[in-house]
């Protein structure tokens, strides 16, 4: 048996040392990307209280912020690629929220091997795939985030495959520790998965992804749609159960996405967020939320300013006023500045 394994192992080394050689016949490309982003929010129950929100990234009032510095490096040679994605600011210290010290400046950082154009496969820490929304504010038309993302998983580390099943089909599977952990102590893992699929001409894309582990399973369903020439919707929903030391939790999370563009400059977004705490909610918001989010995304060259009107109402009364009564509303207001690069 030990020879058997080790005849396998020597046979995959020199199909891959092979394969090297070749690909190091071929010249090598980096790319470096980046971008840098702050804000301004302003909450209407002029709340001195900086918590009267529950969602990520936005949580000030009447104070300008940073949000983050990013720079991303991609450098390949052949079938090989390493992707270092690197992020500075608040922003970047509460998506990495477990890590410290320079593991917090670590958005992403992983390693690619496609040893063919079917299969691809990737070792390192990801942004997630689960959701439509990303922690980069320019792969997003709202600045301030959705309910949904901000209770399910940041990131992952460990190793997926990418599988091609043919025309618009893919299929991914993977193993990660727990979710937002970039190390950790536990020998506990996480089981990865997304089927994606859409039609010939992209007008309809659709993306089921699924999470499990030992004390967490998510089920999320994204999906995206031109309308016409200007207009485009999307939709993200999730079903999220977990027990974390005892403490079991259970939610939905449902938004939509109307985007309209009059322009190449001019864009608007009118987002509708709705969660569901079924059981008991992480940060102790309790029942429904109803949140109803419009931005505009104003294009001046590499600079996009982002206007954006928010209104946040549940039926418990979580949201605090200056007076220190509380409310079952809030409402604010965003301007975003994003420059990239």
């Amino acid at each position: 048996m030990l020879k058997k394994i080790l005849t396998m192992c020597a046979t995959a080394v020199s199909i891959f040392s092979a394969d090297a050689q070749t690909d190091s016949t071929n010249k090598p490309t980096t790319t470096v990307s980046g971008y840098a982003d702050a804000y301004y929010r302003y909450n209407f129950s002029n709340s001195s209280n900086k918590t009267n929100g529950f969602t990520s990234f936005t949580n000030s009032h009447n104070s300008f912020e940073l949000g983050m510095a990013s720079v991303k490096l991609d450098h390949s040679i052949g079938k090989i690629a390493a992707t270092a994605d690197l992020g500075f600011g608040k922003r970047a210290q509460d998506f990495s929220y477990n890590d410290a010290g320079s593991l917090a400046i670590v958005k992403q950082l992983y390693m690619t091997y496609a040893p063919s154009d079917k299969i691809k496969f990737t070792m390192g820490k990801w942004a997630t795939h689960i959701g439509y929304e990303l922690v980069d504010p320019t792969l997003n038309r709202n600045y301030s985030m959705s309910y949904g993302f901000s209770y399910g998983p940041f990131f992952h580390t460990g190793i997926k495959a990418d599988i091609s099943l043919g025309g618009k089909t893919a299929l991914m599977i993977g193993i990660a520790n727990p979710a937002d952990y970039t190390t950790t102590s536990t020998s506990q893992k996480q089981v990865l998965a997304q089927l994606s699929t859409g039609t010939k001409n992209d007008q309809i894309k659709l993306w089921l992804n699924f999470l499990t582990g030992s004390d967490v399973t998510q089920y999320n369903l994204v999906a995206t749609a031109v309308l016409a020439s200007k207009w485009s919707m999307a939709y993200d929903g999730s079903i999220q159960r977990s027990n974390f030391s005892g403490t079991s939790s259970s939610w939905k999370s449902h938004a939509i996405y109307f985007n309209y563009d009059p322009s190449s400059r001019i864009g608007l977004t009118l987002r509708q967020d709705y969660f569901d705490d079924r059981k008991i909610n992480p940060l102790n918001i309790g029942g429904k939320v109803y949140a109803t989010t419009l931005s505009a995304n104003i294009k001046i060259e590499k600079l996009t300013l982002i206007p954006e009107l928010r209104t946040d109402i549940s039926d418990q009364t979580v949201f605090s006023k200056t007076n220190g009564s509380l409310a079952k509303g809030t409402a604010s207001f965003i301007l975003a500045a994003v420059y990239q690069f």
